[in-house]
């Protein structure tokens, strides 16, 4: 049987101005768009300690996971250093809605692009003691 691999990319719809909207993620969030406004995110530009994982999830319809947000999805992005995420995000006036956190599987925190969308960012750490807060 055929089966899917991976993540090939990630599309959604603007509900205003798309190049404003992928200007702020540029901006905010580091993706560095290229001139056709896609952000390419590479695997080996990655090194975060699990060697990189892509997790696919279903929520069921009465999960308040992705509130306050209305939309109907969240990405995970994947940052390599949360702390300092949090910190530029924080400067520049976005509010965490909750994070950092640490788990079994690394630290996360989430906030809302300007269209009301929920992020999940995720620092991929092991779980040791170095880890653990």
């Amino acid at each position: 049987m055929a089966k899917v691999k991976g993540i090939g990319g990630v599309f959604f719809l603007s509900r205003g101005d798309a190049k404003a909207l992928s200007s702020w993620y540029e901006k905010h969030l580091g993706m560095q768009l290229e001139d056709f406004g896609a952000a390419i995110l590479k695997w080996e530009d990655d090194t975060a300690e699990d060697n990189g994982v892509t997790v696919w999830h279903v929520a069921d319809s009465n999960s308040d996971w992705f509130s306050p947000s209305e939309s109907r999805f969240m990405i995970n992005y994947r940052v390599d250093d949360l702390e300092a995420m949090v910190e530029q995000l924080t400067a520049a006036g976005i509010e965490i809605l909750k994070g950092p956190e640490y788990h079994e599987n690394g630290a996360f925190a989430w906030i809302l692009d300007p269209e009301g969308n929920k992020i999940e960012l995720w620092e991929p750490k092991i779980w040791d003691e170095k880890n653990k807060r």
